[in-house]
């Protein structure tokens, strides 16, 4: 049997990413210290894009740059627990030239622990904004939600 590490998948606009909280995601009450959601955001980002088939390894070996997060709100409702199943859902708002919005949200069943709003932007290796490469437009306008009912 090989072992893959977690994957998530897209249902039409929605990208949902599982994580299980562990140990060392805790603090000392025992509940999900508040920093590691961004970690948990930032690896459904991350997936999400593979899943589009942007290698963002590639692109940045190949000096294209990388993405960054250039804004974010976060709203935390309730804490996370050590041995949650939780997913992380990601939707793809807007596509700018340059940047992206996403929503994201944790949820533990049907209940939503934290939300976040997130705007993403390609940069430079020297740290500029760049325009985004047509095709990875074209990937995100094909799962983002704007213009659609979902």
């Amino acid at each position: 049997m090989t072992l893959t590490p977690p994957t998530g998948r897209f249902d039409g606009a929605l990208h949902s990413f599982p994580v299980r909280v562990y140990f060392e995601d805790t603090d000392l009450s025992g509940i999900v210290y508040h920093a590691n959601y961004l970690r948990y955001f930032e690896r459904a980002r991350s997936d999400m894009l593979a899943r589009v088939g942007i290698d963002q390894r590639a692109a940045h070996d190949e000096g294209l740059g990388a993405y960054a997060v250039t804004h974010m709100d976060i709203k935390w409702k309730r804490p996370a627990k050590l041995d949650d199943e939780l997913i992380v859902e990601s939707v793809v708002q807007q596509v700018r030239a340059a940047s992206c919005s996403i929503q994201q949200r944790v949820r533990r069943g049907d209940e939503i622990l934290a939300q976040a709003q997130v705007t993403a932007a390609l940069l430079t290796p020297d740290g500029r904004p760049r325009r985004q490469p047509a095709d990875w437009v074209e990937k995100f306008k094909a799962v983002a939600q704007e213009g659609k009912n979902t």
